[in-house]
């Protein structure tokens, strides 16, 4: 008679062993997840002046959570392991959803971001507010999809594509995506400005997509040796200022460095 299987018992949070792993998914994981109960008490303990049962039941449950996944000596340990630049994977700015990636999780270690979140498996995190040298060449992709747009100033949009080639590893790939208007409707960007913007800041265009009449362009650009690159101001576009290179009525998108 064949051996019967031992009936499997549900995972309900990380044990010992996934929690002091180095595998980036299991990693990231847990980071998110304290990111998040961290995040709600320091609102509950912020906002409630008086606690009610109610507030103080939470509390106690999200610290039962935290000492669960190893309190907060282990969420830093874990934060130093998921920062190191050996992890790689997918750097997602301006997420929606969380599971964007997910028919590709066995090869692709995504990381999803956004100014205001709105799923706790999205971290709430400003990509201009992160640490430069903490995320120097940490990333494998950077992905600024419709992103880029939604920055209110032209120097910040410059420095959101400069940051992405610093936290990019040797050779890796940044993914754009803008309206179209952005580049065919505008005072003072052209496919051309954008092509010698990316190239400046230190990218090879590997591909690109976008056709007359249609909604949005796309861009794969890989990153490259910051060395001998053009002057940000050369006789083709000055890239510090705005620079009027189309008339008629346009919009006023720019991207400035």
């Amino acid at each position: 008679m064949p051996k019967a299987r031992k009936k499997k018992t549900p995972v309900t949070g990380p044990g010992p062993s996934e929690a002091t792993s180095g595998k980036p998914g299991t990693t990231r994981t847990v980071i998110r997840r304290f990111h998040v109960l961290l995040k709600r008490r320091a609102q509950l303990e912020q906002t409630s002046t008086t606690r009610d049962a109610a507030t103080v039941q939470e509390l106690a449950s999200i610290s039962a959570e935290v000492d669960a996944l190893g309190g907060l000596e282990k969420y830093q340990e874990m934060s130093a392991i998921g920062q190191s630049e050996d992890r790689g994977g997918l750097l997602e700015v301006g997420a929606l959803k969380p599971d964007n990636y997910g028919t590709c999780q066995s090869w692709i270690d995504a990381m999803p971001i956004d100014l205001h979140s709105r799923h706790p498996s999205i971290l709430e995190q400003d990509f201009l507010a992160m640490d430069e040298g903490e995320h120097r060449a940490a990333w494998d992709v950077v992905s600024l999809s419709l992103v880029v747009n939604f920055v209110p100033d032209a120097k910040d949009r410059g420095r959101m594509l400069r940051l992405a080639q610093t936290m990019l590893k040797p050779n890796g790939f940044l993914f754009l995506a803008l309206p179209l208007p952005c580049i065919l409707n505008s005072r003072y960007v052209t496919p051309e400005y954008v092509h010698h913007l990316l190239d400046v800041i230190g990218f090879s265009q590997v591909k690109s997509r976008w056709r007359e009449g249609g909604k949005m362009a796309y861009w794969l650009y890989r990153k490259r040796d910051l060395t001998n690159v053009a002057s940000k101001t050369s006789k083709d576009f000055d890239l510090t200022r705005k620079v009027v290179l189309r008339q008629g009525n346009r919009n006023n998108f720019a991207i400035l460095l």
